[in-house]
């Protein structure tokens, strides 16, 4: 059996003393490993890292196999982010791909692999990629089957005023009949509740935004699994904090 895909690198870990198993987030077979051969070559070290877009060929005598790949590199984000020599850009692009590892295996995902190219992207500009950053992770929960609904008031059905988000049932909660409960509320900013406008997006909204999709994500779906958040996730938003304070102002 075999297919031809593209895919991100997700993770090589290495197997034997030349050989690697790489993990892949691809567009049509979804979270997928294989074996691929000389992996720790000094040809094939530059494609094997994590963030990279490349071009899969996989092959496998039976499809429960692990099979092998043939790698093509089609973008080296992860060269670009270590050139750059950004902290924060290099954390970004650890966190997204640790994250996109709890996606079932061999389940396709193409809209989550659209938007993880989408923001892949973007990540050489830092005024942009933060807030795109905490839109992945609300994709990731949608298609874990955990999706928000930040579309509607959950008590008046109103879309007006969203300004909370209720932390049990993931459902937008409006100003008003919020308030009594505000201390038990996540906060909601206002670049992910306003649609088809472009607000400026604040460091409290970066802040909460993370906050958000960080409460989701472990109770959601990482403390079911005993596992904890991967600690590049923390680091990425302390960098994202602290570049953000010493930018001068516009």
């Amino acid at each position: 059996m075999n297919w031809t895909d593209e895919g991100i690198v997700l993770g090589v870990r290495p197997h034997g003393e030349t050989a690697a198993v790489v993990e892949l987030l691809t567009r049509a077979h979804g979270r997928h490993t294989g074996f691929v051969h000389g992996g720790r070559s000094r040809r094939l070290r530059p494609v094997l890292q994590t963030g990279n877009h490349v071009d899969v060929v996989w092959k496998s005598r039976l499809a429960e196999q692990l099979g092998h790949f043939n790698l093509e590199l089609r973008r080296g984000y992860a060269a670009e982010a270590m050139a750059d020599g950004d902290p924060g850009r290099l954390a970004a692009l650890s966190s997204l791909a640790m994250l996109a590892r709890l996606l079932p295996e061999r389940d396709p995902h193409p809209t989550l692999y659209e938007i993880t190219l989408f923001v892949l992207g973007f990540l050489d500009d830092p005024t942009v990629w933060p807030a795109l950053m905490v839109r992945w992770e609300l994709a990731l929960l949608t298609e874990l089957g955990f999706g928000l609904d930040l579309t509607e008031c959950a008590a008046t059905g109103a879309n007006d005023q969203l300004i909370y988000v209720s932390p049990r049932t993931g459902r937008a909660v409006s100003a008003s009949a919020g308030e009594p409960y505000r201390d038990r509320l996540l906060a909601l900013p206002q670049f992910l509740a306003r649609r088809g406008q472009a607000p400026t997006v604040t460091d409290t909204d970066l802040r909460d935004g993370f906050a958000l999709t960080g409460h989701f994500l472990e109770t959601r779906v990482l403390n079911p699994r005993e596992i904890g958040m991967p600690d590049v996730r923390s680091r990425m938003i302390a960098y994202v904090t602290a570049s953000r304070a010493m930018a001068p102002a516009v």
